[in-house]
């Protein structure tokens, strides 16, 4: 079975502004190896902070107490005891060495000669040994190696191939190769020593950092090297996700991977990290299981035409049809059936025209707008449980932002309305009205969802009275988007907060 070695709390965060709190690491760790079932967790690199070995102590007597003290490991030099003692006080039990794969590397960086690297490797393999700590072993820049210097490869590992060490770990650095190579290159080593355990570790500079692990792979590596959402320096590293999927499907090779805890991890490490996950990303982006073209939706309709093994319920998903100007009466017929309404076919035809011309503005439509394009074209306004009348917001440097809010409020059952007018403060406009809308929601027995996440969009151009998008994501037993669009910022905000407030009956 392919190994699975995840090194998003290390290598992957070497992405610009990345940094993880050792509350965050250990909840990373818990759910790469206790929910997604990777076989290994890279947690961070030796002598790099005392913070670093304190969070790594809270994941080794976490790790220890649970079983899973080696699968953890951590990044080391060829530094004879220095990184060794340094894993050894924090309790850790794997260290993955760092060499130099490449002759140019040795000579010019180290300024050593293969043979006084190899003796320093050799040393803290040794020294390592004695303290009852397993070694890994990066041959870093390993692609340039067996491009310039394949003489130079082929003798380090003919130097440590009877050593302790238990795997050979061939990163592509730079992320220099293609497909073709990676397979030629991690092939001559398969063959060349048939009982060596060799991992791939790739790079994504050129976009194919997925293809040449799967090659890799396939030529015999029995490891691969992974982060989530292909975190990592410069264009980040393989994706976890795809090379997992892509196991499965093209080289129908079994992986211990749970798929179906993939997106909840990815959103977790997008939530610590602060960088969003691509709406396009394979697997785990927000787009990957949305059709828009209405075509696409009949051809659905009809026996799953346009779908293949990617099926979202695979990844504890679901598939939608997106709604706007390329929409279709099969979108706008599936949207109405997942909310359980029933619209003549003059009435679709009236809420899909509203559908395009809403589209045509730049208008992102979800699922959850169709109740009120639907009021809206059906002019059914008035059964809006919430109505806000009135918004007056006020922002100025140096005191709490104030707003004074009027909602009308339905009952559920009867025609009768009460009007509710309250003020709030807060750190900024959208504070202080939320703070107001509180209060009144509070008085009538509402309990408000969970803030998720808040998205400003405009049109590309930068004119000032260019419509606003306010995107909003709320969490409560469901998770759910509501929008608003408007020349003015707040008042999108609050459009998209009166959406919120009718989704509370």
């Amino acid at each position: 079975m392919i190994e699975f070695m995840d090194t998003t709390l290390r290598d992957g965060e070497q992405m610009r502004d990345v940094s993880y709190n050792a509350k965050e690491k250990l909840t990373i760790t818990k759910m790469l190896l206790e929910d997604l079932k990777v076989s290994r967790v890279e947690i961070t690199s030796a002598r790099v902070s005392e913070g670093e070995q304190e969070s790594l102590s809270q994941i080794i007597q976490w790790a220890k107490k649970h079983g899973y003290i080696d699968n953890i490991e951590i990044l080391g030099f060829t530094d004879k005891n220095k990184s060794i003692d340094w894993l050894d006080q924090a309790g850790g039990k794997v260290i993955n060495l760092l060499a130099k794969g490449s002759l140019r590397h040795c000579e010019i960086q180290l300024r050593k000669t293969p043979a006084e690297h190899f003796k320093d490797i050799m040393e803290t393999i040794d020294y390592a040994s004695s303290k009852g700590i397993a070694c890994n072993i990066y041959l870093e820049t390993w692609s340039n190696g067996m491009i310039e210097s394949l003489d130079y490869v082929y003798q380090m590992i003919d130097t440590l191939k009877n050593s302790s060490i238990k795997r050979f770990m061939l990163p592509d650095t730079l992320g220099i190769l293609d497909p073709v190579a990676t397979y030629e290159h991690m092939s001559k080593l398969v063959q060349r020593y048939p009982d060596l355990h060799f991992d791939y570790h790739g790079h994504n500079d050129y976009g194919l950092a997925t293809a040449n692990t799967l090659a890799a792979v396939r030529a015999g590596a029995k490891g691969v090297h992974c982060t989530i959402n292909g975190m990592g320096e410069r264009t980040g590293n393989t994706s976890l996700d795809e090379v997992a999927v892509g196991i499965r499907d093209f080289l129908n090779m079994d992986i211990a991977i749970n798929e179906k805890k993939l997106f909840s991890v990815s959103e977790t490490v997008e939530a610590f990290s602060g960088k969003r996950i691509p709406f396009n990303k394979p697997v785990v982006g927000s787009n990957v299981f949305t059709q828009t073209a209405g075509i696409h939706a009949d051809g659905d309709s009809k026996g799953d035409l346009y779908a293949n093994r990617l099926l979202p319920e695979r990844f504890n998903r679901k598939r939608h049809y997106a709604l706007g100007k390329l929409s279709g009466r099969s979108n706008l017929d599936y949207n109405l059936k997942e909310l359980g309404i029933e619209l003549t076919a003059d009435q679709k035809k009236q809420v899909l025209n509203r559908i395009i011309e809403l589209g045509d503005k730049k208008a992102a439509i979800t699922q959850d707008d169709l109740p009120y394009i639907i009021s809206d074209v059906l002019e059914q306004s008035e059964h809006k449980l919430f109505s806000i009348d009135s918004l007056i917001v006020v922002t100025s440097k140096g005191v709490k932002s104030m707003a004074t809010i009027k909602v009308r409020h339905r009952e559920q059952t009867g025609e009768d309305y009460s009007e509710h007018e309250e003020i709030g403060k807060g750190d900024g406009g959208y504070d202080a009205i939320m703070d107001a809308v509180g209060k009144i929601t509070s008085q009538l027995g509402y309990q408000l969802p969970q803030l998720v996440d808040y998205q400003i969009t405009i049109p590309p151009g930068g004119k000032t009275d260019a419509l606003v998008q306010c995107s909003i994501t709320w969490r409560s037993s469901r998770t759910f988007v509501t929008k608003g669009v408007n020349p003015d910022q707040v008042l999108a905000a609050a459009e998209a907060t009166e959406k919120m407030l009718n989704s509370l009956a």
